[in-house]
Order: structure tokens, then C-alpha cells, then sequence
């Protein structure tokens, strides 16, 4: 390729804004390609991300063919909404870790969708593996879209970082959010919108002292806003509220909602131990809602713009057994407010 005119200084910046788009080479990935002596001038390889570089100069960039996979595939069955040559849309179940890492190093979604995906992955950074944009927690249920490849990987991040992805959430909370409640109106962060909708806004970052948390910040850390609206009440004890992201971070609606004192059912991390009146909800629905063994959270709607074809793609997942099991119960001991 060649260097354009008025070129930015360093030679990392100066090629990411002359690399073709339809290459997919992302920042990173180019960083470490001229780290690894992969990049060429006039004068030969250069290992410099800060070298300088000049007009008119001429620049090479070496690709290999991508690596095999360090994860190992594992024939783990999917529910697959969607699939073509570039991503598949997964609806995960609760219990299934995404990414391997050092207390999952295998039975991910990873392992599996490198069985089910074979040689139809054509390389995410260098390296034969599904491209994750985005995650949901181990036990919380629901849709995720993974890329296949370089070119959908970039343009799936694309949208996610624009905060262009639709993503809505279902979930059952402690309590009913309100407008009218005076002490949600006066916690910093917490604001309503037109139709009810709670606002939550803050910075999130790891907790200062239990670093499987995250806390809320309002200096430092990482912006992030969920909103939140209520679908039903349950007696005042419980809610199904509809939860969506203005931005994605790890644990967000969970640590969002604790925060404003409606932390989700069944959440051993922020949902605290907090009990429900036998007598408000009647028994069975009580007893259900203390026994649930994970955080009442499922990822019912995803929408994105196919980073390829340009189609509009929107998808949704019903409700899994358990979460479907625990609300009939709400609904027949204490009906719907």
C-alpha cells in the first residue's frame, strides 16, 4: 500500500488509515503483525509501531494463514437461531460459560462452536476462532451473535461500540421500581423517563475488594446506562421488568439494578438474601422465587445490522422453563398489579 499524503507520524497510525477496509485488519492485530516483522518498507521489515514514515512511501504487510485454534472443540449441542458464512446467532442456555478462562478452561461456547463451525471459520485475528463481541454471564439465559470471521468480527464491533445493537433483557427483580418512590428519585444516578422508564447512569469498574464484583463508580471506571422498564408487579414484592443497554458492561443490568435496590432474583453476587412473604405471594410462589438458582436474567431480543449484507436482523428468544415456571407461579399466587 501506499502512504497518502500529510501521513500521521507514527507508522502503526499512518497504515491503519490506508489499510482497505474489506481487509479487516484490526489495530491490535496490526500491531502485532509488525511486532512479528510481518510489515515492510522501502528499506525493509520494520518493527517500529512509532517508526517514521513519509508520501509515497510503499508499505507490504505479510498475512499467514491463520492458526489453528488454541481451545480445543468439544461436540457441545447449540440452539442455533441463525447461521450463515460470516456469523451464527446463538440462544445460549444458563450454565454456559462463553469464553474459556482459567476456572473454565474447557465446555464453553467456544470449544462447541469451534466443533460446529469446522473450516467454515476463516480466522478472527490471525487465529481459526469465533470472534466474541459481546457476552452474557455463565448463568444468565439467552441470545448472543458470534462473528465467523475477520470482516463480520469488525463490523459486528463496530456496531456494538457505536451502541447501535438492540438488547433487550428480561428479568424478574426484588420489589417494583417506581416513579412515585421517593427514594429511587434521590439516588444519585437514577433518573426516570417519559412512560415510567428508570435510567440508571454511573461508571462501573471491579470492586475495590472483591474483584469477582463490580461496583458503581461516578469517577472512574466505565460509563455505562441501563434502562428498565416494568411489564408486572407481583404484590409489590416482585417485578418482570424489560431491561435494555445503552452500553455493555460485565455485569451491568445485575450490578445496575442492586444498585437502585431491585437486585435481581436469584442472584448470589448483588441479589443479597432478600425474602419474599409467603403470605403476599402465597407459598409456592415464595418458596420458588428463594430455591431459583440463578440470577432471573435471559437475553430475549437482539437486533443488528448484518455487517456484511446490510440486512436489518432481529431475533428473540422465549423464555427458558425455569424462568417461565417461576412466573406462572408469581402470576397464580399473587397475580399480575
Amino acid at each position: 500500500m501506499v502512504i497518502g499524503p500529510n501521513p500521521p507520524a507514527r507508522l502503526d497510525k499512518a497504515l491503519a488509515g490506508e489499510i482497505p477496509e474489506e481487509a479487516a485488519i484490526s489495530r491490535s492485530r496490526l500491531a502485532r503483525l509488525i511486532a512479528e516483522g510481518a510489515v515492510a518498507g522501502p528499506a525493509g521489515p520494520v518493527a517500529d509501531l512509532k517508526a517514521r514514515v513519509a508520501e509515497g512511501e510503499v508499505y507490504t504487510i505479510t498475512l499467514q494463514p491463520a492458526r489453528e485454534a488454541r481451545a480445543r472443540p468439544e461436540a457441545i449441542a447449540l440452539d442455533i437461531v441463525w447461521e450463515d458464512d460470516d456469523l451464527i446467532v446463538i440462544d445460549k442456555p444458563a450454565g454456559l460459560v462463553v469464553h474459556p478462562a482459567p476456572g473454565a478452561p474447557d465446555g464453553t461456547l467456544v470449544n462447541a462452536l469451534l466443533h460446529h463451525c469446522g473450516d467454515n471459520l476463516s480466522g478472527v485475528g490471525g487465529e481459526k476462532r469465533p470472534g466474541i463481541v459481546h457476552r452474557i454471564d455463565k448463568d444468565t439465559s439467552g441470545l448472543l451473535v458470534v462473528a465467523k470471521s475477520d470482516r463480520a468480527h469488525h463490523g459486528l464491533a463496530r456496531q456494538f461500540e457505536a451502541h447501535t445493537v438492540h438488547r433487550h433483557y428480561q428479568a424478574l427483580v426484588h420489589g417494583v421500581p417506581s416513579a412515585a418512590d421517593p427514594r429511587l428519585r434521590g439516588l444519585r444516578g437514577v433518573g426516570f423517563e417519559t412512560g415510567g422508564i428508570l435510567r440508571i447512569a454511573s461508571q462501573l469498574a471491579r470492586h475495590p475488594t472483591d474483584r469477582q464484583r463490580q461496583a458503581v463508580l461516578f469517577e472512574g471506571g466505565r460509563h455505562a446506562v441501563t434502562r428498565a422498564q416494568v411489564l408486572e408487579g407481583f404484590a409489590g414484592a416482585v417485578a418482570r421488568v424489560d431491561c435494555w443497554l445503552e452500553t455493555g458492561r460485565t455485569h451491568q443490568i445485575r450490578v445496575h439494578m442492586a444498585y437502585a435496590g431491585h437486585g435481581l432474583v436469584g442472584d448470589p453476587t448483588y441479589g443479597g438474601k432478600r425474602r419474599v412473604s409467603a403470605r403476599t405471594l402465597g407459598a409456592a410462589a415464595a418458596e420458588a422465587v428463594a430455591a431459583f438458582p440463578r440470577q432471573a436474567l435471559h437475553a430475549a431480543t437482539l437486533g443488528f445490522t448484518h455487517p456484511l449484507s446490510g440486512e436489518d436482523l432481529r431475533f428473540t428468544s422465549p423464555l427458558p422453563a425455569d424462568f417461565a415456571q417461576l412466573l406462572a407461579l408469581l402470576r397464580q399466587g399473587a397475580g399480575a398489579d
